[in-house]
């Protein structure tokens, strides 16, 4: 054995190429074939919305490290994910002041009052989506359906099966995402696409989309007794959107393998609770914020100690 000095030093020892950055790009890029089917289904005004939220989000987190003398963090690209997904929670005819303080609410006080980037208990953008939601619910939680050049405000599928009927668009259509809906939560083929990039890229798992989309389908199933319906309950709505974009977030849903699946299991339980019994047609924003709120719980029970480790209570 040679002479060579041992290097003792604490986890994690092994490492990797990608940044918070890298993680945070690679998120938007898969992002982009939603967004820019919303564009190109409701509109530059839908544009507008898309940059006026995300530059706003970017700024808010600017102004704050400005303002309390902490080192910027912009180049993280996080605040940047934060905006884009927000507006693509929201109706795209949601003016753009209400938009713009959804965006201070998501960065100031979800995201850096708690700490800033991992250490904020809630996902920031659904978080925001439901304060707004709530606050101002002729326009947020207004749903149009693009037709034309024009936009028209109409039930959105969720709201048409809530009272017993199937969607009046095709199984084709929300598959396609000419429906009513939020901006980037209505064409499930492209957020289907987004989700398999980041799965492919190991950005993400696959268990807690599996888990969240098929407890939907199931339960669905159970409910109607028809594939039609369960494929109408799944293709509707934000679930595609909050499956794979904002129940994998690193910061709010637990890291093992378990936690990950019992993160997404109970996701789409209360998805479904909301939907069958709740006033608002649409849940996966509210059991994301709550499942939210269990993530320290589940990452402690399925947490995988040492071999020959004590455990401790």
């Amino acid at each position: 054995m040679d002479n060579q000095n041992l290097i003792v030093s604490v986890s994690p020892h092994i490492r990797t190429a990608r940044s918070t950055r890298s993680l945070m790009l690679e998120v938007i890029f898969a992002l982009l074939p939603a967004a820019a089917v919303g564009v190109v289904f409701f509109g530059l005004y839908a544009l507008a919305l898309l940059l006026s939220t995300t530059a706003a989000a970017v700024l808010f987190e600017y102004l704050y490290n400005r303002l309390t003398k902490k080192p910027l963090t912009i180049g993280d690209c996080s605040a940047a994910l934060t905006g884009l997904l927000l507006a693509m929670n929201l109706p795209a005819t949601t003016p753009i002041w209400q938009a713009v303080l959804g965006a201070a609410i998501a960065i100031v006080i979800v995201k850096m009052l708690f700490g800033g980037l991992g250490y904020n208990f809630a996902n920031p953008a659904i978080t925001a989506r439901i304060i707004l939601m709530i606050a101002f619910t002729d326009s947020v939680g207004a749903a149009v359906f693009p037709r034309g050049v024009d936009l028209v405000s109409t039930a959105t599928p969720l709201a048409e099966l809530k009272t017993g009927s199937m969607p009046s668009v095709s199984l084709l259509d929300l598959f396609l995402g000419r429906c009513g809906g939020a901006l980037g939560e209505t064409c499930a083929l492209a957020l289907l696409i987004g989700g398999v990039y980041l799965i492919a890229r190991k950005i993400i798992t696959w268990h807690t989309p599996v888990a969240f989309i098929g407890t939907v389908f199931l339960g669905s199933y159970l409910r109607t007794g028809t594939i039609e319906g369960a494929l109408a309950y799944t293709l509707s709505g934000g679930l595609f959107l909050g499956a794979f974009f904002m129940a994998t977030d690193y910061v709010t849903t637990p890291s093992t393998k378990w936690g990950r699946t019992i993160f997404g299991f109970g996701c789409g339980l209360l998805t479904l609770l909301i939907r069958f019994y709740g006033a608002y047609p649409e849940g996966v924003s509210f059991s994301i914020l709550l499942m939210n709120i269990l993530t320290p719980y589940i990452e402690h029970w399925t947490l995988e100690r040492p071999r020959g480790g004590v455990a401790h209570e």
